[in-house]
């Protein structure tokens, strides 16, 4: 039984390598802007176009994953990612930082749809969701605090990247090898259930991705420039609001499904608007600090639960995959949009422009919570002329109950009849 544990594990290693890349964003475009002389809007632009490449892969792979199989997906990506990030961090120049920034962000794509596949095929997937968000936020944390003491310049961040991903590789090994056989049915041949929800939470998910990413990459420039801080003060910000992050996925971990989902998507998304217009109109290092610790505190948990309805909607994946895809969509359209918001409103405009659209998409995506939650069986009716219960006494239940094709209008004595070889498949499987 090991086999379980480390396919878990290499789903983790996948989900933290595919996701570092946004996850570093901020210090990204900070060091492309300070290292090759680019203005705000054009280091975003870059770190536009790298998480473009990550959601396309997504959209590409969202039906393909189980076809090519996964650890060949996997391996793929991940070497993509080594090369794309391997030679922006080589390079001095714009046109080869660019070009490594989308090969890279492409095979980042590729391993997120491998790992958000797996993890909706698990028995759990928001408690394999709430495991990969707590490895990639405790990795970023580690590196948020280490870079600033290595160097300045854009290379460090991606080189980190590229020697996660191949760290990561050996963990492919125990990933499933093979595609469907022919007798299976092939999931690009099996319908999308849910196809309404899907697509309400899929662009839902893009907007406040965008939201927040928009100003997730202009926070360095936040904290430089009008909250004052070094670039090593900024550091230990970030570092923090990683580490807040992890007690807030390890919360929600905790919790489970205990609270549903409506509320944590509903009350946390309307708790990180508030946060966005604390960090973007925050003018001293105390209140940009506390904007972004509870932020990143409040993102991550809605976040596990955001993919854990996505995995919920389809058990193939193929929900989960292209929801994934829309949040990188909306992770590569935010850099550009929160500098161009920044350029044309200033931090508290573009905070509020951002407020405001975050406030928009927590209605829909809590009614696709809402609708898609599986509701409590009712309580059986009473049989007639049986004299009620009296509260908090289960009423007596004959001991052939339980078996196929009993009666309730027969006598206990009775001997059930033959279960019908059907009976074991009248019940739907799962939402």
């Amino acid at each position: 039984m090991p086999a379980r544990p480390r396919a878990l594990g290499a789903l983790v290693a996948l989900f933290t390598a595919g996701y570092l890349a946004p996850y570093l964003l901020p210090t990204v475009v900070g060091r492309l802007s300070a290292g090759l002389a680019l203005s705000t809007a054009q280091a975003g632009l870059v770190g536009s176009i790298l998480l473009l490449g990550s959601a396309c892969a997504g959209f590409v792979l969202a039906s393909r994953v189980e076809r090519l199989g996964p650890r060949r997906a996997a391996r793929l990506g991940l070497l993509a990612m080594a090369l794309g990030y391997g030679t922006a961090a080589a390079s001095g120049t714009l046109p080869p930082v660019v070009a490594g920034a989308v090969l890279g962000g492409f095979g980042s794509g590729t391993a997120t749809a491998v790992a958000a596949a797996g993890i909706a095929g698990r028995p759990d997937p928001h408690r394999a969701a709430t495991l990969g968000l707590l490895s990639v936020s405790a990795t970023a944390g580690v590196l948020y605090l280490s870079l600033p003491h290595l160097g300045g310049g854009h290379a460090l961040p991606f080189a980190a990247i590229a020697a996660t991903a191949l760290l990561t590789y050996p963990t492919t090994a125990h990933l499933p090898t093979t595609p469907p056989t022919p007798h299976t049915p092939r999931p690009h041949l099996t319908p999308l259930p849910h196809r309404r929800a899907g697509a309400v939470l899929a662009g839902s998910i893009l907007c406040w991705s965008m939201a927040q990413n928009a100003l997730w990459g202009v926070s360095g420039r936040i904290g430089l420039t009008q909250a004052g801080l070094s670039e090593v003060t900024l550091g230990l910000v970030f570092a923090a609001a990683l580490g807040a992050g992890l007690a807030g996925v390890t919360a929600a971990g905790a919790l489970g499904r205990r609270l549903g989902r409506v509320t944590p998507i509903g009350a946390g998304t309307l708790l990180i608007a508030l946060c966005v217009l604390l960090s973007s109109s925050a003018e001293g290092p105390y209140s940009f600090a506390t904007g972004e610790i509870l932020w990143n505190a409040v993102y991550p948990v809605v976040l596990s639960y955001l993919l854990g309805l996505a995995a919920s909607l389809d058990p193939r994946g193929r929900w989960a995959v292209l929801v994934g895809s829309a949040s990188s969509l909306g992770v590569a359209c935010g850099p550009v949009t929160g500098s161009t918001l920044a350029s044309a409103a200033g931090y508290q405009g573009m905070g509020l422009t951002l407020c405001a659209l975050l406030l928009l998409v927590a209605a829909p995506m809590t009614a696709v919570a809402h609708r898609t939650t599986p509701r409590p069986p009712a309580p059986p009716l009473p049989e007639p002329g049986a004299s009620p219960q009296p509260p908090g006494r289960p009423a007596a239940v004959p001991s052939n109950a339980g078996r196929a094709g009993w009666d309730p209008q027969s006598p206990p004595s009775q001997s059930p009849p033959s279960p019908s070889p059907l009976s074991t498949h009248s019940i739907p499987a799962g939402v």
